[in-house]
């Protein structure tokens, strides 16, 4: 009776007393290396790709936008007269400044 055993033939090459070929060491490794290096370029050019064309990457939000709160609107634009009536004030001398340097 036959049987299919094709692991011994392996497990022979990986033990420690077998016979170390360097050339075969490096050709393996740099052909994985290389077929890594090929999967992450092809990677970032398909997500540059999708998101350069609007899409996104993974599940969609589905979730509509909040609606605009106007009252925060309004709050922003006191902040911003206030600053801008401070600055009014260095600016037309209301605030002394001495300059200690002179």
């Amino acid at each position: 009776m036959l049987s299919f055993r094709p692991l011994p033939p392996f497990v022979k090459r990986l033990r420690s007393v077998a016979h170390f070929d360097p050339v075969r060491d490096w050709l393996v490794m740099l052909t994985l290396s290389t077929i890594a290096l090929i999967g992450i370029v092809v990677w970032n050019v398909w997500a540059f790709d999708t998101v350069a064309g609007g899409g996104t990457i993974g599940t969609a939000k589905t979730t509509p936008p909040s609606a605009l709160n106007s009252a925060s609107f309004s709050e922003i634009r006191s902040i911003f007269d206030r600053r801008a009536a401070e600055e009014a004030k260095y600016e037309t001398g209301a605030y002394k400044f001495a300059d200690p340097s002179q």
